[in-house]
């Protein structure tokens, strides 16, 4: 309530003060809410298709459920083995209790499969005891076992049975990165023989550094085109620019196919053109692969290029020409540092999209040019192994937040000016 105080001048008594505090703060939390109810549809779809594939993919990459599911007793008896000698009467006991639940519920290959990841042929090592306990019998269950297949004697694939029955494994991961674990669990290099993802990460690095470069160096002056050019012609420049978005990748790469192929356009012109004397091998190689992927990614560089390159003043370059320097000195001391955030969005864009190609690779690729997103698939659709896969994809996205702190620490993305 309002008082007139001695000096005549309006005044407010203490309790109208803390009203007013009470109200402003509840007009200020009703306005929050009313905001968060605003993007709550955007972050519950961002959550449910990016962060919670994102999650489970991460925890997929280390689960190791189908041991621990399926051959409860054995784990059990296995707890009190010293890990020296052949396990004892009691888990091979165990171990014919379990199997004779995996042939009921048709899990005995899934256990097998498992093991075999780290002990080869234990999978039809599996599968011939499970016969075996078809067929009948009791104990003593070791000298039975160890009759099938003397291998159930060796201590090794036991010390392995009983880390593979462990909640969560390093397994995958150590595997995508040609490492594994001994039986007493010690990390070393894995055998020659499977030793094939380092070098699959490195073909994948190169091939999509290769695909950077040439959209950096297709790309740049494309954009500088677009930048100094009248907003008549620059804006047909920038359809042609964008027209390739209005076909998918697997048609744009199915042209590269038809242009490519040994009876194409690009052979019968170099063979009009008398630059050839026979039909070139462009398909199916690397040359293939890199120019098929520089096409579909030469506007992801381009526009976060253009868009810094039409926010510098014109009269910086005027500037540095007016004070002596020439045009190739203006352009390159001047007015390329300021295009570096761009090109470094550009770049780094590209170059993170380059690493996940599947398509693309496939079609026009050779053996030698599948990069990581062919395996994922592979191990997803036709081997079934969703936690090698997972790994590869965990790798990956390891690689590409590393290479946008990398960026963000040394461009820093509040530097991008986009628009």
């Amino acid at each position: 309530m309002a008082v007139t105080t001695a000096d005549g001048v309006a005044g407010i008594q203490p309790e109208d003060k803390t009203s007013l505090k009470t109200k402003l703060k509840r007009a200020e939390r009703i306005n929050r809410v009313r905001s968060l109810s605003l993007v709550a549809p955007l972050l519950i779809f961002i959550l449910a298709v990016f962060v919670l594939p994102i999650a489970l993919m991460l925890i997929r990459s280390v689960q190791n459920t189908e041991v621990r599911s399926a051959m409860p007793a054995t784990l059990a008896a296995l707890d009190g083995w010293d890990g020296v000698a052949t396990p004892g009467e009691p888990v091979f006991a165990a171990l014919a209790q379990d199997l004779v639940q995996t042939q009921k519920d048709r899990t005995t290959g899934l256990v097998g499969k498992r093991i075999n990841y780290e002990v080869p042929g234990a999978r039809s090592r599996f599968l011939k005891a499970g016969r075996m306990i078809d067929a009948g019998g009791t104990g003593p269950w070791k000298e039975k076992f160890l009759a099938n297949d003397p291998e159930w004697g060796s201590v090794p694939f036991w010390a392995i049975m009983k880390r593979a029955g462990q909640t969560y494994t390093p397994y995958y991961l150590l595997t995508s990165l040609d490492l594994r674990q001994d039986a007493s669990g010690a990390v070393m290099k894995n055998f020659d023989d499977q030793s094939i993802f380092l070098d699959i990460f490195t073909r994948t690095i190169w091939i999509s550094l290769l695909v950077t470069l040439a959209t950096l160096v297709l790309g740049y002056p494309v954009a500088h085109l677009l930048a100094i050019l009248p907003p008549k012609h620059a804006n047909v420049l920038m359809i042609l620019v964008l027209l390739p978005f209005t076909t998918s990748i697997l048609v744009r790469t199915t042209s590269w196919i038809v242009l490519l192929q040994s009876n194409g356009v690009l052979n019968d012109i170099l063979l009009a053109l008398h630059i050839t004397s026979e039909r070139v091998q462009l398909i199916f190689n690397r040359f293939g692969t890199v120019l098929a992927m520089t096409h579909i990614q030469l506007p992801f560089t381009i526009l976060p290029i253009y868009s810094v390159m039409k926010s510098i003043p014109a009269t910086h370059v005027r500037a540095a020409r007016s004070l002596g320097a020439g045009p190739l000195t203006a352009f390159v001391s001047v007015y390329m540092p300021q295009t570096l955030p761009g090109v470094g969005a550009g770049c780094l864009l590209t170059f993170i999209l380059s690493l996940g190609y599947y398509i693309t690779p496939a079609l026009v690729g050779g053996p030698q040019d599948q990069m990581v997103s062919y395996f994922v698939a592979l191990y997803t659709n036709r081997e079934m192994n969703w936690g090698q896969a997972s790994a590869l994809g965990a790798i990956l996205l390891l690689i590409t937040l590393a290479l946008y702190a990398v960026f963000n620490r040394f461009v820093g993305i509040d530097k991008v000016k986009l628009g």
